[in-house]
């Protein structure tokens, strides 16, 4: 009982000790791994590549530009 003990006999669980799902380790096959690890790795995004292009050709076009200006 509750009397005398300096609580009011409310009980709660300590959580603390709790152990959490991700604490197990669950070991896969090779296969599963290879396939986990073929998905993190991302293919590049085909708009920023093109342009990257178009930002070095651009680059070059005014370094020609100049280049030009600079002759007469």
């Amino acid at each position: 009982t509750p009397r005398g003990s300096g609580t009011n006999g409310y009980v709660q669980r300590n959580l603390s000790s709790v152990r959490h799902k991700k604490d197990r380790v669950d070991y896969k096959s090779e296969e599963e791994l290879k396939k986990l690890e073929s998905g993190l790795v991302k293919k590049p995004n085909q708009d920023i590549l093109d342009h990257e292009r178009k930002r070095k050709v651009e680059l070059k076009c005014i370094e020609l530009e100049d280049m030009m200006e600079e002759q007469g």
